[in-house]
């Protein structure tokens, strides 16, 4: 079925463009869209799990099912509201100073991060030294799927404000910071601490990165076991 689409103001720039006709599937909730809206726009997709929602002029839930010939609306917060989201697969150097800046409110009082490093040694499981980690991703999907891992945050951890994914690709020497997730709250019994360890145990179950471990004894790329049900 189509469906007529609506962009504004940042949310128009990444898609580049005001308005769009898309076909999707009957049955689609407006959850399920906005993933596809992040497949098919993927500068979107960092803004999309802030993004508002409305069907025919009316603020539309999660949960709504998307109806036939409507017109649906995408659009950051208005007046300045929303809690702030960075996501980001990139090669530069993780600052985490201006990465935690960058999700900190005048109301947080706490911020639970966790920030994965290239280990030389690796002593737990088979004995292996680590001369460099090489990681590679799937740029656009692994950008959507981190929107839909910080969406999936927010909804299991209501009181969670600002929350940071980043993963870095490139070779990375030992000692180099390669992932970073980070959630801010009020306070630190709000789930804060939940919400991060549930960021990187999903990250790593779904986002489509992958490293390769080169050392003395060889190299090969590490490979997970997640396949989707269905």
């Amino acid at each position: 079925m189509i469906v007529k689409v609506l962009f504004f103001a940042t949310l128009k720039d990444q898609a580049g463009m005001r308005t769009a006709e898309l076909d999707i599937p009957s049955g689609l909730t407006v959850a399920e869209f906005k993933k596809k809206l992040g497949l098919k726009f993927p500068r979107m997709a960092p803004s999309l799990p802030s993004a508002l929602v409305s069907i025919n002029k009316e603020f539309a839930s999660l949960e709504e099912i998307v109806p036939e010939a409507a017109e649906v609306a995408v659009f950051p917060p208005v007046s300045g509201g929303g809690f702030p989201t960075i996501l980001a697969v990139t090669e530069d150097a993780l600052d985490l100073d201006e990465l935690l800046r960058k999700i900190t409110l005048p109301t947080t009082g706490a911020a639970a991060i966790f920030t994965g490093m290239v280990r030389e040694a690796t002593r737990r499981g088979p004995i292996r030294d680590t001369s460099y980690l090489e990681y590679e991703a799937y740029i656009p999907m692994a950008e959507a799927k981190m929107a839909e891992v910080a969406e999936e945050i927010r909804s299991r951890w209501v009181h969670v404000e600002g929350i940071a994914i980043v993963q870095r690709l490139g070779r990375l020497q030992p000692g180099t910071p390669t992932v970073l997730i980070a959630c801010t709250a009020a306070h630190r019994d709000t789930g804060v601490f939940e919400a991060a360890r549930y960021g990187i145990d999903r990250l790593k179950e779904i986002v489509p990165i992958w490293k390769k471990e080169v050392g003395p004894a060889g190299e090969e790329w590490v490979e997970g076991s997640y396949h989707p049900a269905g």
